[in-house]
């Protein structure tokens, strides 16, 4: 597997195993972050706060998890654009969720490209 082409290019399809790999592994690494130290409770007002390098880490992981949802939209044959679902409230991020991460991509070729390796 090409890793730059996997987090960095918005071309091609994956299937549902690469985007929760990746979902998984996103997870971990906000939570590992929230642990090291990232979030800490202001005991006056008890609000969350964030240290400056987590919120860094939160921006670089921005573009990486727009190319793997791209990729996962491109498998069931629907266009990138679909990631903008995501900002409907309180609907658009299940909806995405689903569409991504349970529904089945397009068998074979389509116009993004072949079918992904199981």
């Amino acid at each position: 597997m090409d890793w730059g082409k996997f987090l960095l290019s918005l071309d091609g399809r994956i299937g549902r195993k690469a985007f929760w790999l990746f979902t998984v592994a996103l997870i971990a690494i906000y939570v590992i972050a929230a642990f090291a130290g990232g979030v800490s409770v202001d005991p006056s007002t008890g609000m969350p706060g964030y240290a400056a390098w987590f919120w860094i880490l939160m921006l670089v992981l921005i573009w990486p998890s727009i190319a793997v949802q791209a990729k996962r939209w491109h498998d069931q044959d629907r266009s990138a654009w679909w990631i903008l679902i995501n900002f409907v409230p309180f609907v658009g991020g299940l909806i995405s969720l689903v569409m991504c991460g349970f529904i089945a991509g397009t068998p074979g070729p389509n116009r993004f490209g072949e079918a992904p390796m199981a």
